[in-house]
């Protein structure tokens, strides 16, 4: 797990595993390694044997947002790494401090232009899609926000519902509680269309910034070399951890939609949001502190 304890990822992976636990008749021990804007985690999985018994969780930060922010990385995505299957797809969520007072998009953005520099926005890490998303939300509002990098959603959560930070960008899987208990103020999801687990919250488009879209999804990797029987059996293991009701009710609780597919399906995605994001952060500027 390259995230933290209590981050979206390591949410979503410690409700998968159990089915994947059950689904494989072994135990899946849940292996907190953060660090190193995602690095280190993923590192370990690509330096591992590939038998099986050492996978991942690939979220899009990692596989494809950091290898355009990070100089060097201690591995080859597609030579280090094997896509096992999508576990999740969802959106990202804007929420503020409720201690600050935005009650819109709008008077977030007409604030930070008066403000330049003035407001911070929290993420989880370095290269995470929370940071990213407020770079890609700086540059299309056109307007100068304060990065602050967490070790972990959770932290960085603790510090925007104490007033420490005035904004954040977070996946709705973890943040959506708080906002349904009145911690935080939800302003805008990223998506094209409202979240099932947040409908009174507008998109982004919808309130105000035109063309802003931003997906987060996470899957399980695992290292490069592995044999076909071994990669097809996890991949059947995680589609069936997803697909059972409890695992499907809880995910769509959290604001997120079930993934599936095959390998390829999953390194296709990969592929596909990891040109997107070279693009973005070539035009946003967006770079690791």
């Amino acid at each position: 797990m390259p995230q933290a304890a209590g981050s979206a990822t390591d949410n979503v992976a410690r409700l998968v595993a159990p089915g994947i636990a059950k689904s494989l008749g072994q135990a899946v021990v849940v292996d907190n390694r953060p660090g190193g804007a995602l690095t280190i985690g993923i590192d370990a999985v690509a330096k591992s044997p590939p038998d099986g018994y050492t996978i991942g969780m690939g979220p899009v930060g990692a596989l494809a947002i950091t290898r355009h922010m990070v100089e060097k990385l201690p591995y080859d995505i597609e030579r280090d790494l094997q896509p096992v299957a999508l576990i999740t797809t969802g959106y990202m969520l804007l929420a503020v401090s409720p201690k600050t007072e935005f009650h819109s998009v709008r008077q977030l953005i007409d604030f930070a232009k008066k403000n330049p520099g003035k407001l911070s926005n929290a993420s989880s890490s370095n290269g995470s899609p929370g940071h990213v998303s407020g770079e890609l939300f700086k540059y299309m509002a056109g307007v100068d926000i304060v990065h602050v990098p967490y070790k972990g959603g959770a932290p960085a959560i603790a510090d925007l519902i104490a007033g420490n930070v005035e904004l954040m960008f977070e996946s709705t899987n973890s943040i959506a509680p708080h906002v349904k208990n009145g911690r935080v103020r939800a302003l805008a999801v990223t998506g094209t269309k409202r979240a099932t687990s947040l409908p009174e919250v507008p998109t982004m488009i919808e309130a105000g910034v035109p063309g802003y879209e931003v997906t987060a999804w996470t899957g399980v990797i695992a290292p490069a070399g592995l044999p076909r029987p071994v990669l097809d059996r996890l991949n059947q293991a995680v589609n069936f951890s997803i697909s059972e009701s409890t695992t499907k009710e809880r995910l769509v609780q959290l604001g997120s939609e079930g993934g599936g597919g095959t390998p390829e399906d999953y390194a296709q995605l990969i592929r596909r949001d990891s040109a997107k994001w070279a693009e973005v952060i070539k035009r946003s500027g967006a770079k690791i502190d």
